[in-house]
């Protein structure tokens, strides 16, 4: 599986997300997140949001034996995120998850909650070794340049958005700012969230041509500008997704893709 730099570690661009994986089979989503590992993803990303809880405690059930294997991801919800409350719900998703550290852990989205309290409880968390380093979720250029006014350079390890075929806009100004300052963007929902992954005669075409699927064509194209985080819970399906990290993109299907699936306007952060 190829890897990027991640700010201080070195992670896989294809991981495993566990969004409403509450709703799955517990037994066959455990066996997806352990095929995922065995197939070198990873990168594991999940939230207290997720089922109130149960997604962190099947994720710890399916990385128990593996963790220094993992690099494990949680969020804390903006209501959560005072100075207090951040470190406690820290706590609760560290024993959800059986582990005594987080290796990024993200604030879900932007709330009420004054940010330099958020970032100050993140830094007290990692001097105290709970957490290696933290970012953001569905922060735009404005709300990631505030935060680094707050934190200084070299602190938000990544930003989290919604990123797939069919909603590029954020390549429009949050990825050029993350890249400018030096923040991996990690793509959520990379197949679409409520609209569904698209049929598409180019991809079609493009998989054909390639001797793979238009699911892995997907991927591998939005893996050339973010770390993707798809969710799965069964084990085929995640054979399918590793399997994206063994094709290459040639310049003429990447114009195919590109034409296919233009950049709209920029329509805001998504309602979670």
């Amino acid at each position: 599986m190829r890897t990027r730099p991640f700010g201080a570690a070195t992670v896989p661009i294809i991981g495993i997300g566990t969004w409403q994986m509450e709703r799955d089979d517990r037994a066959q989503a455990i066996a997806a997140i352990r095929r995922a590992l065995e197939l070198g993803m990873t990168h594991v990303d999940t939230a207290e949001m997720y089922g109130d809880g149960r997604v962190e405690q099947m994720v710890g059930e399916a990385i128990a034996g593996q963790r220094d294997r993992v690099f494990l991801v949680s969020k804390v919800l903006p209501q959560h995120a005072t100075f207090d409350g951040t470190r406690r719900a820290c706590e609760a998703s560290l024993s959800r998850l059986g582990t005594d550290h987080l290796d990024v852990y993200l604030l879900h989205w932007r709330g009420q909650h004054p940010l330099a309290e958020t970032v100050r409880a993140f830094e007290a968390l990692r001097e105290q070794g709970a957490i290696r380093a933290w970012g953001v979720s569905n922060f735009d250029d404005r709300d990631l340049a505030e935060t680094l006014a707050i934190a200084g350079p070299g602190k938000i390890a990544c930003n989290q958005v919604l990123y797939h075929l069919r909603e590029r806009s954020v390549e429009q100004g949050v990825m050029p700012w993350c890249e400018q300052h030096g923040v991996p963007v990690v793509a959520y929902s990379p197949f679409g969230s409520r609209n569904g992954f698209p049929k598409s005669r180019v991809l079609e075409d493009v998989a054909q041509r390639l001797g793979a699927t238009p699911r892995q064509v997907a991927l591998q194209f939005l893996a050339r500008k973010s770390f993707v985080i798809p969710k799965s819970a069964r084990a085929a399906h995640v054979e399918e997704l590793a399997g994206a990290d063994k094709i290459e993109l040639d310049g003429d299907a990447l114009a195919a893709i590109d034409k296919a699936f233009p950049i709209g306007p920029w329509r805001g952060l998504p309602t979670l």
